[in-house]
């Protein structure tokens, strides 16, 4: 039920940006993608309220066309945007059904995930063709292949605050690179999204957040200049000057969130295979921040009557005290 709530709050939202996105879009190969993903999360909003039917569950309101897009706004983002935007959701989302799956215990279900999986290694694997085609995607560093394999025979493979430091290894130059590809995609979202955003609240919010990420780039970029290591481009600059109201409060509130909560999973990720004591110590730092960060905006979402409670377990004590009564 948890992977099912989730899911449909996803892809609402997401229909909701893909509907606005394909009223913009010139590019016909990334349009192209967008339709397939619109269909699919559809037909995964129909299926997840015929499993929750079934099951006597609420449906979550989720979002809307009506309430939180606007799909004649002006075009806040360009086209190059939105096929970055699609590729690292689509990375994202197969990490998410992974999970799902996992976590099923019905062959039913199992078999709704595996099916949902599919779907989206489909639109990863156009999405990131399609940004190779045009240039628009940094490789990940290169690493000359070793003469031999070799086994760590000194614990200054571990050091990082005092003395040389060694080179960074490939796990942890994966972890960064890509905590970093999806980092810019956070930083240029909240660009846009501080540009629309109705409240004073939630455009402080973004703009905050906006500052954060761009310090974790800066910080992770210092890390790869030690060894001369490149890292991915911006997309900031592919936002519009548009200040027309976009999207509503909660539905960027919501995004923003998300993506706060995903580069925590990411980064404990890489602080669990991590062996360089300096980057372990990053990596906390940086969460502790993005902790503190997200539970502003879940407060500022729960003042606004914004944050949508999940399915519960029932309070014992409570309906204890109500029978006594």
């Amino acid at each position: 039920m948890a992977s099912l709530w989730t899911q449909y709050i996803f892809d609402t939202m997401s229909i909701c940006f893909f509907r606005y996105a394909l009223e913009h879009i010139e590019d016909h190969e990334v349009k192209s993608i967008y339709q397939t993903s619109l269909k699919i999360s559809q037909k995964h909003v129909e299926a997840i309220t015929e499993f929750m039917l079934k099951e006597n569950h609420p449906i979550p309101r989720g979002f809307t066309e009506k309430d939180d897009v606007n799909i004649h706004a002006p075009r806040l983002f360009q086209d190059t945007f939105y096929l970055n935007y699609i590729y690292i959701m689509a990375l994202q989302g197969m990490t998410g059904y992974s999970l799902s799956v996992s976590n099923s215990i019905r062959s039913d279900l199992r078999m709704y995930y595996i099916t949902c999986m599919s779907e989206t290694m489909q639109v990863f694997d156009q999405s990131i063709d399609l940004m190779l085609s045009k240039g628009l995607l940094n490789r990940p560093p290169i690493i000359t292949p070793p003469d031999s394999i070799d086994f760590v025979k000194h614990q200054s493979f571990l050091t990082g605050w005092l003395g040389n430091r060694r080179p960074l290894n490939a796990v942890e130059i994966g972890d960064i690179y890509f905590n970093v590809l999806k980092m810019h995609l956070h930083a240029a979202l909240k660009v846009g999204f501080a540009q629309v955003a109705q409240s004073k609240e939630a455009r402080e919010h973004f703009e905050r957040g906006l500052g954060i990420a761009n310090k974790h780039i800066k910080i992770f970029e210092s890390v790869f200049d030690e060894d001369n290591l490149n890292l991915p481009m911006s997309w900031q600059s592919t936002i519009t000057n548009s200040t027309s109201i976009t999207f509503s409060d909660k539905y960027m509130m919501y995004q923003i969130q998300l993506s706060t909560q995903l580069t925590l999973s990411y980064y404990g990720t890489a602080l669990s295979v991590n062996s360089r004591r300096d980057l372990g110590a990053d990596y906390l730092r940086l969460m502790l921040e993005l902790l503190h960060f997200a539970e502003d905006g879940a407060n500022l979402m729960i003042k606004n009557g914004w944050l949508e409670q999940p399915p519960t377990a029932s309070d014992r004590e409570s309906l204890a005290n109500r029978k006594e009564q």
